[in-house]
């Protein structure tokens, strides 16, 4: 089987790509690099991945943009498989350059699902918990020492798919995720071509550099290894269900296994209430694995911040017979442990 994984030499990408490698599919890899210029084109980081890649069996490299049809057509050609992973992922840059972040999101991925009308390829789509947007904050919540949690008993395990998209505000780039969404849910319906949604959570691990405006998890760890200051917007006790990369690709092999029984399906998937923590409390665990105190700042709540988000992953528990297995202290421990024998990476931070 071949299989295209589009921003293959990002954080999820590449770990995508290496799961199919090792299963002995032929992978075909595609990306621009486009997080250069987050890294300031130190290419030790921004092509980590890519060059990790080059030592697997089965792997091609494709330097090409989902913005541009010819490209994504070519690099797609045969592929039974796709798994749309390529994306713009920060709220930020969303908000200060709304066309680009649609050019990635929105238009980037009707680009894939023409490519794979054309294959007639199955697609795995990595959407965002953001296309709830801020009707997430519209539910009663209660202060804990440490967190916030849902007063409403309705969502004691997180919020379902079929919660509400409408009447709110998303954020540029939860609107250009959103419209992606929907055009994924869509050309199933309409074109009858194979494609699930994953409405994901925060997904952490190993080989993700991550910065203040995405990869929180890793940023933390990497301000911990450097002694950075971590600046909090609000006050910490916001919460987020993490899940650790490797219970992510289970998932991503469960649905292929399934795909022609869950056509236009849309799943969360995220560590679910058993791996909700709030930013304090993986601070603090954080200190406590690592023996020391970090650094940290307060500023302002940002825009658009959703102040508890938990997936209700219930729909995966039963369609796909899929549950997380990793704690989120056990997958913060080994990502601690990738950064520290890796300490000599994180120096153009």
């Amino acid at each position: 089987m071949k299989v295209l994984i589009t921003g293959g030499a990002g954080f999820i990408g590449s770990h995508v790509a290496e799961f199919f490698s090792r299963k002995g599919y032929e992978v075909v890899v595609l990306d621009n690099f486009a997080r250069s210029e987050v890294f300031k084109k130190d290419k030790k980081i921004s092509e980590y991945n890519w060059n990790y890649l080059k030592e697997l069996k089965n792997v091609r490299l494709v330097k090409g943009d989902i913005r541009k049809f010819e490209e994504v057509k070519n690099a797609s050609r045969g592929c039974s498989t796709i798994v749309h992973a390529a994306a713009q992922v920060a709220v930020t840059t969303s908000l200060a350059d709304p066309f680009l972040d649609f050019e990635i999101n929105a238009l980037g991925t009707l680009n894939v699902l023409e490519a794979a009308r054309i294959n007639d390829s199955s697609l795995i789509f990595t959407s965002t918990n953001k296309v709830y947007g801020e009707n997430v904050n519209k539910i009663q919540i209660v202060e804990r020492e440490n967190r916030y949690e849902y007063y409403d008993e309705k969502f004691k395990e997180g919020i379902p798919e079929d919660f509400p998209i409408d009447l709110t505000g998303h954020s540029p780039y939860g609107c250009s995720k959103l419209a992606a969404d929907v055009y994924v849910q869509d050309y199933a319906h309409t074109y009858g071509l194979g494609t699930v949604i994953f409405r994901q959570s925060c997904i952490y691990g190993e080989r993700q550099f991550g910065v203040e405006d995405q990869g929180w998890v890793a940023w933390f760890l990497i301000s911990s290894l450097l002694s950075k200051t971590i600046t909090i917007y609000g006050n910490g006790k916001q919460v987020r269900d993490v899940l650790y990369i490797e219970d992510l690709l289970r998932a991503i092999e469960l649905a292929l296994s399934k795909i022609s029984s869950l056509k236009g399906e849309v799943f969360n998937i995220g560590g679910g209430i058993n791996n909700a923590v709030s930013l304090l409390e993986v601070i603090r665990y954080i200190e406590e694995i690592s023996g020391k105190s970090l650094n940290l700042g307060f500023s302002e709540w940002r825009k658009s911040d959703q102040k508890v988000y938990i997936s209700n992953i219930r729909k995966a528990k039963e369609k796909l017979n899929w549950d997380p297995k990793v704690s989120w202290k056990e997958g913060i421990k080994r990502v601690y442990d990738w950064i520290i024998k890796n300490k000599s990476l994180f120096s153009a931070y």
